[in-house]
């Protein structure tokens, strides 16, 4: 329950006396044509009526419940539909605090996040944790945590700046905004029955929460069976509508996302529109978005449009992004429709296509109009550890991002990983590089890719190769948002440039920084945890907008490359990444050699 809140008993009084006639209500909105999620209709000329941040009444005339304090709210003939949930997020990928992510997509009709705040896990560990939930609880949104589980994400394939284990989810399941379990993504710890990873789930059920899942393989034989015999309750790592199809199949949820890269719902909601299975298995979510998405494009708004374009029917789709969400995480009861008791989320808008934000209420209040934030979103008081994070040990050199070849060698054949535009997983290559003086060089579609520890202050570098960004020329950038550990990453075409890149962003304490050809073309900071920033959207919104254009300008062409580049060290989606410890094969689960063999 969100804290300051009025609970469903506490205001269950007042509720029946304002459905009754015999208090007036808060607030009284009329003139609206209700879409009710609960029986997928829109019910003419229908009003609801509020009380301590509820609905009272919902029905065909509230004017029982209004009286001379009640505001009178005029909904024009417009839908009034409830406010949208995300089922699944990072707040840290938006590069801002709950605070100023929330003033973000509030205005986008977004009232409720389930977010798993397993980046700044990464960093600051528990303690991180806490600092992310409770500014979360300040909001005037609502904002429910799911306690990271993976953290490393994959044990002996990753270093990581903290490790949770099930005695820290045991503390968190104790904590008032916490929902449920993170996302599972040691898919291969459990399907082997590792011991931490099915305490930290039994924990969480135990409590009577949600296990949130990440399975990421192909495989949806013996070992999908496996991992969805643990307990985890939803998945939103599929690609395709076989994916989306064998989840629901064994009683998860199927959460279609899009994000700023990730373009997996129109492959998958076939299974709805084509294939006719029961929608009410299904959540949208966005699992990934950059601030420039959530300033220009939307939030959940612009999920659910794209559902609508994808053949979703309108009510499906807002099904999908409000009470199924709701009732997956146990809270049905509370959110998600325009049902008496539910809080008081809704949306005025004046087409269920194209899904115009007009007008937003949360808790019964309006908190945006015309994509205006109205309501204040208070910061927590982030502590100077949390912005102390970036620690390389050293100054770098080219010489840390060279990769040494065999004695003798004129070419060598190369693992590198593939880039898939607007995906998650990787392809795992093969090139043939050139040696010059003994170090391997990359040339045409393949660049060199490196992870500089930045938690211990090691000064380590490994070395690797990518393909598929298009960078040409000399340049390079680097970026502390590197998931899930969230070291360093760099990718660039010159190993000068690299370690220039990455000593900026040690000096500046984190961020992402562009350079082309000596100098600095773009420059986006986040302090906090060398993830965030705690400037308003907007503001972060044009550099990082700076940033895109500053890549555009070395040559990549793909859609959202950041979001790519930043999921290169993310060890447990196939088929190739980079960690701190080396190259890994994702398939098999185990560090590999950059260097094939000698041609």
């Amino acid at each position: 329950m969100t804290a300051l809140f009025p609970s469903w008993s506490t205001s269950a009084p007042h509720l029946v006396a304002v459905a009754a006639g015999r208090l007036a209500a808060d607030t009284v909105i009329r003139g609206i044509k209700l879409v009710n999620v609960q029986s997928r209709e829109v019910l003419e000329g229908w009003e609801v009526a509020i009380v301590q941040g509820r609905f009272a009444y919902v029905g065909p005339d509230a004017s029982h419940c209004t009286g001379e304090t009640t505001q009178v709210v005029e909904g024009g003939g417009r839908f009034l539909i409830p406010g949208l949930c995300d089922g699944h997020m990072h707040i840290e990928s938006g590069m801002l605090t709950p605070a100023e992510f929330a003033a973000a997509v509030t205005p986008h009709g977004t009232t409720t996040m389930f977010t798993d705040p397993h980046e700044i896990a990464n960093v600051l560990g528990l303690e991180g944790v806490r600092m992310m939930h409770d500014e979360a609880m300040m909001q005037p949104i609502n904002i429910f945590t799911q306690m990271p589980s993976c953290a490393p994400s994959a044990p002996g394939l990753e270093t990581t700046g903290y490790e949770i284990g099930p005695e820290d989810v045991v503390e968190a399941m104790t904590w008032p905004g916490i929902i449920g379990l993170g996302e599972m993504m040691n898919y291969p710890g459990v399907i082997n029955g590792d011991p931490q990873m099915l305490a930290e789930m039994a924990a969480t059920m135990d409590s009577g929460k949600t296990v949130g899942g990440h399975y990421a393989s192909p495989d949806r034989g013996i070992a999908f069976h496996a991992y969805a015999a643990g307990g985890a309750a939803d998945d939103h790592e599929g690609t395709a509508e076989a994916d989306a199809i064998s989840r629901v199949r064994q009683g998860m949820r199927s959460m279609l996302r899009l994000g700023s890269a990730w373009y997996d719902v129109e492959s998958q909601i076939t299974a709805i529109t084509e294939k006719g299975l029961d929608p009410r298995n299904f959540l949208l979510c966005t699992d990934d978005c950059h601030s420039g998405t959530l300033v220009n494009e939307g939030h959940m708004n612009r999920v659910v449009r794209h559902a609508i374009e994808c053949g979703c029917d309108p009510l499906i789709a807002l099904q999908m992004a409000t009470i199924n969400t709701a009732t997956h995480f146990g809270l049905e009861r509370e959110l998600g429709s325009i049902a008496p008791g539910r809080r008081a989320d809704a949306i005025l808008t004046s087409d269920l296509t194209t899904l115009p934000v007009e007008d937003v209420f949360a808790r019964g209040v309006r908190v945006a109009r015309a994509g205006q934030m109205l309501a204040e979103c208070p910061h927590y008081p982030w502590p100077q550890a949390a912005r102390d994070t970036v620690r390389l040990g050293k100054r770098l050199h080219a010489d840390d991002f060279s990769i040494a070849a065999p004695a003798g060698a004129n070419a060598v054949r190369a693992k590198v990983i593939g880039v898939v535009e607007n995906q998650a997983p990787t392809k795992a290559l093969s090139f043939e590089l050139p040696v010059t003086e003994q170090r391997v060089q990359a040339t045409g579609e393949v660049c060199q890719i490196a992870l500089v520890e930045r938690h211990r202050a090691t000064g380590e570098v490994t070395n690797g190769f990518v393909s598929g960004f298009g960078y040409s020329g000399s340049m390079a950038i680097a970026s502390s948002v590197a998931h899930d550990s969230h070291h360093m990453i760099v990718v660039g075409t010159d190993r000068a440039m690299m370690a220039a890149a990455a000593n900026r962003l040690g000096e500046i304490g984190g961020g992402v920084t562009v350079w082309k050809d000596g100098v600095e073309l773009a420059l986006v900071e986040l302090p906090i945890a060398g993830l965030m920033s705690d400037q308003p959207a907007a503001k972060v919104a044009e550099k990082a907008q700076a940033m895109v254009e500053a890549m555009e300008a070395c040559g990549c062409t793909l859609n959202n490359a950041y979001m790519q580049h930043s999921l290169l060290a993310l060890v447990v989606i196939p088929e190739l990444r980079i960690s701190d410890l080396g190259l890994v094969d994702v398939l098999k689960f185990e560090l590999t050699d950059v260097l094939e063999s000698n041609t």
